[in-house]
């Protein structure tokens, strides 16, 4: 009887969670809603930095991100660099993501459509409304959903450029004019999130 029920238990979770996937459009509109709700409080600009930075841990393949930025170089590089990679680039992300956020008092971002590229990356489209300082702006959200439960952000294109590849460019940039030293991008990294 035991297993029996076990078994029954088990079968509903697997049905629960498999109905209430998250749909990617949804996904990006519900992120967009949480950030834009913190904003707008009246909290400090450091309040507001934590705050997004915990937002961010929560909805970003950051460690995605930050393979795919590091290119070829990865492959080459031992499990402790790799593990030490990946700390660094936390902190410049984090960093560099809440700093500049930071900066909008509320930004309104209307989701109006998405395209399934293949079971693991759908693009979800955007623009962010156009204020008296600045025009409206098209944002592309590229979003990793190989666990449909668990959507996350792995790239921005705004405007048709993509922050990823961007930040690809200036890492090859770093390690290019330093023979492709590693622990010369540690140090950059170290720097900025030292600031």
């Amino acid at each position: 009887m035991k297993k029996k029920l076990l078994t029954i238990i088990f079968v509903l979770n697997l049905i629960i969670s498999n109905t209430f996937a998250v749909e990617p459009d949804v996904f990006v509109q519900s992120t967009v809603n949480r950030a834009s709700k913190l904003l707008s409080e009246n909290i400090s600009k450091e309040k507001k930095i934590e705050e997004l930075k915990l937002i961010a841990k929560d909805t970003v393949d950051i460690k995605g991100i930050g393979f795919y930025t590091l290119g070829t170089v990865r492959k080459n590089l031992s499990d402790t660099d790799k593990t030490k990679y990946s700390e660094l680039f936390e902190e410049y992300f984090l960093k560099s993501f809440s700093s500049r956020l930071a900066e909008y008092t509320n930004p309104e971002i209307d989701v109006f459509a998405k395209e399934k590229i293949n079971k693991n990356y759908t693009i979800v489209n955007s623009t962010l409304k156009a204020t008296n300082e600045r025009p409206e702006i098209k944002i592309d959200w590229r979003i990793y959903t190989k666990n449909p439960n668990k959507p996350l952000i792995r790239d921005l294109i705004i405007e048709g450029l993509s922050l990823a590849r961007t930040q690809k460019e200036e890492f090859a940039s770093v390690l290019n004019s330093n023979n492709g030293d590693i622990n010369a991008l540690f140090k950059t990294l170290k720097e900025f999130s030292n600031q």
